[in-house]
C-alpha cells in the first residue's frame, strides 16, 4: 500500500476515534480542512512537521500515523 494512503487511513481512524470532524482537527492543527481531507484521501504528501502537528492534536505518537 502507498505510504500516503496508509497515513490517510490511519489519520481518519484516529480522528474518528477522537470524535473530531476534519474541520475541528484542522483548527487544532492550524491547517485548512481541505488539507486534512487531502491527507486522509492520500492525495497530499504531508511533511514530517505537519504529521507531528496532526499527531499532537490527536494526542498520539507521530509514528502511529505510519503503522
Amino acid at each position: 500500500m502507498d505510504v500516503r494512503r496508509r497515513v490517510g487511513l490511519n489519520l481518519k481512524k484516529y480522528r474518528e476515534a477522537a470524535d473530531l470532524s476534519q474541520e475541528e482537527l484542522a483548527f487544532k492543527c492550524d491547517l485548512h480542512r481541505t488539507y486534512i481531507s487531502g491527507v486522509e484521501r492520500g492525495v497530499r504528501n504531508p511533511t514530517v512537521l505537519v504529521l507531528q502537528k496532526i499527531a499532537d492534536a490527536l494526542n498520539i505518537e507521530a509514528s502511529r500515523l505510519l503503522e
